[in-house]
């Protein structure tokens, strides 16, 4: 069976820092691309970020560009998000996904993703 286990949200003032991390079990992820996605109150859930399937390319939300860094350990079987500078409109649960298809680069729709975690929630103060 599949899972995906994010961790390392928590509630953090504005101008922090949060490293959110997603473990995964029962499948290696190592060949596919891996994304964060979130979603805050009464809004639809939205793309954060991507890494490709070897970890050379990156892309981000135009909101989060040069605040966020994914990146990968595939010995690990484990994908971060390290968030920096946070502020209040961050505030939302985080979803960890993987891939569907093997060896794309740049995936940013929720419906191109196969698998979910559950979700940390990151709370960011004024």
């Amino acid at each position: 069976q599949v899972q995906l286990v994010e961790s390392g949200g928590g509630l953090v003032q504005a101008g922090g820092s949060l490293r959110l991390s997603c473990a995964a079990s029962g499948r290696t992820f190592s060949s596919y691309a891996m994304g964060w996605f979130r979603q805050a109150p009464g809004k639809e859930r939205e793309f954060v970020a991507v890494i490709s399937w070897s970890g050379f390319s990156t892309y981000y939300a135009d909101p989060v560009k040069g605040r966020f860094t994914i990146s990968r350990d595939n010995a690990k079987n484990t994908v971060y998000l390290q968030m920096n500078s946070l502020k209040p409109e961050d505030t939302a649960v985080y979803y960890c996904a993987g891939d569907r298809v093997k060896r794309r680069s740049v995936v940013v729709g929720a419906y191109e993703y196969g698998y979910w975690g559950q979700g940390t929630q990151v709370a960011v103060s004024s």
